[in-house]
């Protein structure tokens, strides 16, 4: 599994060479890796690699042999920082070489990463495996066939035995406790159960029933989507949708992470084996699943640990400095595929992958892209920039002029909040300036202000303190409490008491 760092590294091995330099555009040199073995495809919650109809965006002349429809080494970690770039590289392909295939479970960890995360192996004395949960799994449930598999544990089809569930088939996603061999990864699964139970009341996240434990294993127990996942439905397409068809998709994706985006939850692994269909129906919803990445996101905090998979992988990610807009990123490149049947990074590599993201613009020129329409050419492109600052968020998205149509309701951005503690901290002078700016705000964010301003149920023409408290209250949940969104409220409230 190759890396990407964002430092200047100049590392040689047997295997490994990387060089990084600045302020020339930075380099990644390949590392050359066997691809993982094929496992057979499964339904629903299904991570096996398959061939790729997909085209390559790389020039032309260029013609490099087919890349895996998913995501080669689906989840990478890496600590920051560390003594040496190369070291935890060249630790990982020494394992390779003795035929070994693992995931990393190297991460940051604590607020906004830092922290290290101790390689799997490592001894586990006096680490506490016990959770909390109920002990009755079996008691109360089933267990059927195997429908999914990924590096932290297996899904199966369940069926109640008694209880509100009896006779309901659920799926229950099993984490073995013998790979939790850190405090901290005991902790990502405990973080999984509460993020699933805070937010599966959304119409778009998979619905979390319960959760279990004994001796072996947690179970995670789940809405059974047997829809399968979106990545199948763009296969069985032909590799593409219609634009009409790919706006159903986009909007569904934009208001499930507006909504995670709002609690504070960055979901950090978006990709199209993380969306299922409820049904086989053609216009059966979707879930979003898998949160076993994601983190809550504190106000002003910087997540610094790179997880995710390649090909989705934001550049702020691989530079170890991003925020909710990552997903964001992920976002336009499942649009871009949405659109055109191909990748807008690719190589045979995940570090030529990772130098793809920082270094390629995606092309725009090829077909189908002439026939594609100009909105929905620089709607992926305002996901696709670079500079995060300048890429759209959820809510911003679902009001651009190419979804315009569609009419859909707009959720509350948690931008706005943020925009307000950024005023209020503002300096006499960059206030008038901004005021100034104001009145060059081009008509389509109009659009998009004009909404959020209407979300806050304004009095006499203006918003108060209390206004911006009971938008977020009406949106309050647990995952909202632990990100402590409050807080962007909190700093408002000291700055002007009398609000």
């Amino acid at each position: 599994m190759g890396h990407c760092c964002s430092k200047d590294v100049s590392a040689v091995d047997n295997e490994v060479t990387i060089s990084i330099k600045h302020p020339t555009p930075p380099r990644a040199a390949a590392v050359e890796v066997a691809p993982p073995p094929v496992p057979p495809t499964t339904n629903g919650y299904a991570n096996s690699f398959a061939s790729s109809p997909f085209q390559s965006p790389l020039p032309a002349g260029v013609r490099p042999s087919p890349s895996p429809a998913r995501t080669p080494g689906r989840k990478f970690r890496w600590p920051l920082p560390p003594p040496s770039p190369a070291r935890p590289i060249m630790a990982i392909m020494r394992r390779r070489g003795q035929g070994k295939q693992q995931p990393i479970n190297v991460d940051g960890g604590g607020e906004g990463g830092g922290g290290e995360r101790v390689a799997a192996g490592t001894g586990t004395g006096g680490l506490d495996k016990s959770f909390g949960y109920p002990r009755n799994f079996l008691a109360k449930y089933e267990l059927g066939k195997e429908v999914g598999r990924g590096h932290f544990g297996h899904t199966c089809w369940a069926k109640g035995k008694k209880g509100e569930r009896k006779g309901q088939s659920v799926a229950v996603k099993i984490i073995s406790k013998a790979k939790m061999t850190t405090a901290i990864s005991i902790e990502d699964v405990r973080r999984e159960v509460k993020i699933l139970k805070a937010l599966s009341g959304h119409t778009n996240i998979i619905k979390f029933y319960d959760a279990f434990e004994d001796e072996n294993n947690v179970y995670i127990v789940m809405e059974l989507c047997e829809g399968g996942e979106l990545l199948d439905r763009i296969l069985s397409r032909g590799g593409r949708y219609t634009e009409v068809d790919a706006k159903t998709i986009v909007v569904q994706i934009l208001n499930v992470v507006a909504y995670c985006h709002l609690q504070g939850v960055a979901h950090r692994d978006l990709k199209p084996e993380n969306f299922l269909f409820t049904s086989r129906d053609e216009d059966a919803p979707m879930r979003m699943i898998d949160f076993g990445l994601s983190d809550f996101v504190k106000p002003d905090d910087r997540l610094n640990d790179i997880v995710g998979s390649a090909y989705y992988v934001a550049p702020e990610v691989l530079h170890r400095s991003y925020n909710l807009e990552a997903d964001m990123w992920s976002i336009g490149v499942i649009t871009y595929i949405l659109l055109c049947g191909s990748r807008p990074f690719w190589a045979r590599t995940e570090s030529g992958i990772f130098r793809s993201v920082l270094r390629v613009d995606p092309n725009f020129d090829d077909s189908p892209w002439p026939a594609v329409s100009p909105e929905a050419k620089d709607f992926v492109k305002r996901l696709l920039n670079k500079d995060h600052r300048k890429r759209m968020t959820a809510a911003q998205a679902l009001t651009h002029p190419w979804l315009r149509d569609l009419n859909q309701a707009v959720p509350l951005d948690i931008l706005i909040f943020k925009l307000v503690k950024s005023y209020v901290r503002a300096t006499p002078f960059k206030r008038a300036a901004l005021k100034a700016l104001s009145k060059a705000i081009p008509e389509d964010e109009l659009v998009y202000l004009r909404t959020q301003f209407c979300l806050l149920e304004p009095k006499n023409g203006s918003v108060s303190l209390n206004n911006f408290k009971v938008g977020l209250t009406r949106h309050v949940t647990d995952a909202m409490k632990e990100s402590r969104v409050f807080d962007i409220l909190n700093l408002v409230r000291f700055m002007y008491p009398s609000c």
